[in-house]
């Protein structure tokens, strides 16, 4: 969740190696991925107080110091791998979604918009996966971390107990994290398309 307050990707895609998954930092990613089921749980279990409460406030903020130093550490050891390209991504969206999930289970959230950064999510996915097969991995815009962050604040007010009761802010922040996430969507397909006509590896 608020994970997403880390840095996505430099646009340096020349640092990338072609291997090294056991790396400091990708353990750091795996390891976010591997907790967030606990999260997941916590909110679930604030269901009285609207999926709110400071455990999962200052669990998420965890989250979200894991995101950004997983980040600094690979450019500082020069280990930025393919795989970690491939991770932290994920880490983000298993985060992201399983706190959103969680928290329009107990009526925190709306479901349209939690099912259009869902599609969106899968379709790159997708579409991520597609350009890794074809050694073409694409480095996150400037606008696409301002998205992860959007996405990362609104959850951490969601879950944060002062804004219990403020659901206006909490609908004007999910919708404006919707229209970040798709604009990017977009971004990346249009990226992805160009670097794979041109035939040029980014990686």
């Amino acid at each position: 969740m608020i994970l997403i307050i880390g840095e996505a990707m430099t646009e340096n895609q020349e640092s990338y190696s072609a291997s090294g998954l056991a790396t400091p930092a990708n353990v750091i990613t795996i390891a976010r991925i591997v907790a967030s089921p606990v999260l997941f749980i916590i909110i679930l279990n604030a269901e009285d107080n609207g999926g709110t409460s400071w455990a999962a406030f200052i669990l998420g903020a965890i989250f979200g110091i894991s995101d950004a130093v997983d980040g600094r550490l690979a450019r500082a050891t020069g280990s930025v791998t393919k795989a970690g390209a491939f991770l932290d991504p994920l880490a983000d969206k298993v985060v992201v979604l399983g706190c959103m999930f969680s928290l329009l289970s107990i009526g925190r959230f709306h479901w349209l918009p939690v099912l259009l950064i869902v599609l969106r999510e899968i379709w790159i996915s997708g579409y991520r996966f597609w350009l890794a097969r074809k050694s073409l991995v694409i480095p996150a815009t400037e606008f696409a971390k301002w998205k992860t962050f959007t996405q990362g604040v609104t959850l951490m007010i969601a879950v944060m107990p002062t804004f219990e009761n403020v659901d206006w802010l909490i609908i004007a922040l999910l919708w404006i994290a919707v229209v970040m996430t798709l604009i990017t969507g977009w971004q990346y397909v249009r990226s992805g398309y160009s670097a794979s006509s041109s035939g040029s590896s980014l990686s």
